[in-house]
């Protein structure tokens, strides 16, 4: 059996991010992929400027205990003040720049305005204080986002702060999804003897679009090779990606796999995990494809830890890997001979606690968890011993 490392490796080989790239309005990219790297042609701040309301000062007029003095200008921010007269201040405004003759900031709350239009200062200034320097944020030349890297809000913020209209950016994968097995039937329809709804398809449709994927949804096929071979046809012509659930496990009918090395390549894994240990990898006229297990959590898991990657490769992102966090356990746990992912959630002692039961086909488990404990093969582990915890934030949920 593959490890999850050799599996997932074997995935990512060769994958590359689609050659498409589109211009987008920055203000309607949030969640794209950016395709260059933007570097800054200005300073931001543009100018030093005032971090507090209060009173720009020049720290040498307070020599000898001077504490009174008149107001020269008012500067609020978005306009330019003058050169600060000698033995005067100048009140000014967060975000105000800083004019020039000034060389501290002293805040309101430690002046007092007096009645003849002069203000008393209840302290010194110190030289540099409460000012802002033009660029510590960004300078001029700065690489401020980077090729890969995904387009959140603070990263628009930060597009738009130095004045990017238009960003060029990976255009969504387009992700063709289908489901095997009679038994299944979608929610609304009677289910007959023997059949199950079909969580399957909400939970990887939820997970690609997620992701930002456009999804070619075929919904169930009939277990039967034409309409197999006739829907892997189809998604080939249309898609970037192939995702299909079910029909993985030994014994099952081998329609996929048939219908596949037909029009392609296919491997059949089994990788040393639980759950999910079959997984499909392959091509289909040139398009990669990846078959999972149907048990709802088997699905799930595999998806995050194989198919999602892979994902993110094609869709141009520059940072694929999720991290881990070590933490202890709350309860005993014997593992198994294969390595295990089982859903946990953190209590207010910063613990991990196990839910009721591990079962594949117990998706329920996957609303109450919020990360998985990745789990040594024969490990044999007591309360307060430390794993790898995977929050299911960091795949994005």
């Amino acid at each position: 059996m593959l490890t999850v490392e050799q599996a997932k490796a074997k995935i990512l080989e060769g994958a590359e991010a689609v050659a498409e790239v589109e211009d987008m309005v920055t203000l309607y990219s949030a969640g794209k992929i950016l395709a260059q790297d933007i570097v800054s042609e200005i300073k931001v701040p543009p100018l030093d400027n005032s971090q507090m309301d209060g009173y720009a000062v020049r720290c040498a007029d307070f020599a000898g205990g001077r504490r009174n003095f008149p107001v020269s200008q008012r500067i609020f921010a978005g306009h330019v003040g003058t050169e600060l007269d000698p033995d005067t201040v100048a009140r000014i405004f967060t975000g105000a720049p800083i004019p020039p003759g000034a060389d501290a900031v002293i805040p309101q709350e430690e002046a007092s305005e007096m009645e003849d239009g002069s203000v008393e200062f209840h302290c010194d200034p110190k030289a540099g204080a409460w000012i802002r320097r033009a660029g510590c944020d960004i300078d001029v030349g700065q690489t401020v986002l980077k090729k890969g890297d995904r387009l959140t809000p603070p990263a628009l913020g930060v597009a738009a702060s130095i004045g990017v209209s238009t960003v060029k950016v990976y255009r969504p994968i387009r992700v063709s999804l289908f489901f095997t097995g009679d038994e299944l039937a979608m929610p609304g329809e009677k289910l007959v003897e023997g059949g199950i709804y079909n969580s399957n398809r909400f939970v990887l449709r939820g997970l690609l679009h997620q992701l930002g994927c456009d999804v070619v949804d075929y919904g169930n096929i009939p277990d039967t090779f034409e309409a197999t071979l006739e829907a892997f046809r189809k998604a080939s012509r249309k898609s970037d990606f192939i995702l299909t659930s079910g029909g993985m496990s030994v014994g099952e009918a081998d329609f996929i796999r048939r219908a596949v090395e037909e029009l392609g390549k296919m491997q059949m894994w089994r990788i040393a995990m639980k759950p999910g240990k079959p997984v499909a990898k392959g091509e289909v006229r040139g398009v990669p494809f990846i078959g999972l297990p149907g048990n709802p959590v088997s699905g799930f898991v595999t998806f995050l830890l194989f198919a999602q990657p892979l994902i993110l490769k094609l869709s141009g992102r520059g940072q694929i890997d999720v991290k881990g966090y070590i933490l202890p356990l709350a309860f005993d746990y014997k593992c198994g001979s294969r390595r295990e992912f089982i859903r946990v959630r953190r209590n207010g002692a910063g613990e991990l606690e196990n839910y009721r039961t591990q079962n594949s086909a117990v998706l329920s488990s996957c609303t109450w968890a919020d990360g998985l404990a990745d789990i040594p093969a024969e490990a044999d582990l007591k309360k307060g011993d430390l794993v790898t915890y995977i929050p299911f934030t960091e795949f994005n949920l």
